[in-house]
């Protein structure tokens, strides 16, 4: 009887073990332990503007620019890079676009001390119509690897009748594992059916959201998303994102002109508290010093890549006045003060809204202003610009 009990027991066991969900396991492929940093291609030149030469000067000022030393490492082409595939079924490159190839541009990216990525799509066909994966798996995983390419972005249009998301995925992380390169894999299903559930195991990082726009608030009737809409589809994910591992809002708009200076803050702000991917998606090369100001904030950065790799959560929300925190791995906490309204307010925050006792004295530091605020209890308050936030860290 005892035995009986002992094999139940165990039996019980393996199917806990078998049946833990995917968001429990990261993905082991050792890469991607901070959230990734770069720029892609799709935001600012889509398909039409996307070649050679915007790329090469791209890979030129992430270094000039001061953007390689603040973390940014990944050079993205997106969807308008292939044409078609050869007789052998091998992807094949648009020739007009890229006179040199794309190993030649990876080697050149390479050479500036970058990485290299680019796009395909799990579907017969990619958004734009170009050639998809599906099929050539494995073919493509090892073109890749070929090349050199270093990070690999799949999307989710054209689709089969009834082709699962996760198997779908799974087969090209398969096929990367087999590749021979380490690869860092960007699954882009536009959170559609709920990658943050079971894509832990398979990609480096998941699409939680649809598709990001230039605008502050603007829901779009096919999927897009303004910033305001994103920040209410990242609330309520975070237990399933860490390092190796990270919920994906999109790519970044700052500098592509459709928000104000404080939006723009505020968007790269909250990106941060997210330990969201920063991949740039503006001109570089031609940078008003505002949007360079934004996007080579070491201190915001430093939040976004805490090794730690918490998510924030909003802790308060009165009206369109929001409180978010994340917890760092030195025990302090980055706290954002955000202002949706289209008025100034003020927003106060309580120690017991982050986690800490209402008599705890602790330092205070504003990341935008670059300032410390000195030693405060119980809590704080300030003004905060309409569409804008207040960005701190607090420390015991």
């Amino acid at each position: 009887m005892g035995r009986t009990r002992f094999v139940v027991k165990m039996c019980l066991v393996m199917l806990a073990v078998v049946m833990i969900p995917a968001f429990g396991r990261a993905l082991d492929n050792g890469l991607a332990k901070t959230p990734p940093m770069g720029w892609n291609s799709w935001n600012k030149f889509g398909c039409q503007g996307l070649n050679e030469k915007v790329v090469r000067e791209t890979a030129d000022t992430m270094v000039s620019s001061g953007m390689k030393d603040a973390g940014y490492q990944f050079v993205i082409l997106d969807d308008c890079w292939q044409t078609g595939r050869d007789t052998s079924g091998n992807i094949v490159a648009d020739a007009e676009r890229f006179p040199s190839g794309i190993e030649a541009l990876a080697d050149y990216v390479h050479s500036k001390g970058l990485k290299f990525g680019i796009y395909t799509d799990v579907g017969t066909m990619t958004c734009a119509k170009r050639p998809g994966s599906i099929g050539h798996e494995y073919q493509d995983a090892k073109q890749y690897a070929n090349w050199g390419v270093d990070y690999l972005k799949e999307d989710w249009c054209n689709t089969l009748p009834g082709q699962n998301s996760e198997s779908s995925y799974t087969l090209m992380r398969n096929a990367l594992a087999d590749s021979g390169r380490p690869i860092v894999f960007s699954i882009c299903e536009w959170g559609s059916t709920k990658p943050w559930l079971w894509a832990g195991s398979i990609g480096n990082l998941w699409r939680a959201t649809g598709d990001i726009q230039d605008c502050w608030d603007c829901k779009k009737d096919w999927g897009g998303n303004g910033v305001t809409q994103i920040i209410d589809q990242m609330n309520g994910l975070e237990t399933y994102a860490g390092p190796g591992h990270w919920n994906d809002p999109d790519m970044l708009e700052v500098g592509n002109g459709g928000m104000t200076k404080e939006e723009y803050r505020a968007h790269f702000s909250m990106w941060a508290m997210f330990s969201a991917p920063l991949l740039a998606g503006n001109d570089i090369s031609n940078m008003t010093p505002d949007t360079k100001e934004i996007l080579l904030n070491k201190e915001v950065i430093a939040i976004d890549q805490d090794p730690l790799g918490h998510q924030a959560r909003r802790v308060k929300k009165t009206g369109d006045l929001e409180i978010w925190s994340k917890q760092l791995q030195d025990g302090g906490r980055a706290v954002v003060l955000l202002n949706r309204s289209p008025a100034a307010a003020k927003i106060a925050v309580a120690w017991t809204d982050i986690g800490y006792p209402d008599t705890l004295s602790a330092s205070v530091r504003n990341l935008w202003n670059a300032n410390d605020l000195g030693k405060q209890s119980g809590g704080y308050s300030a003004d905060v610009p309409s569409h804008g936030v207040v960005m701190l860290t607090i420390k015991p």
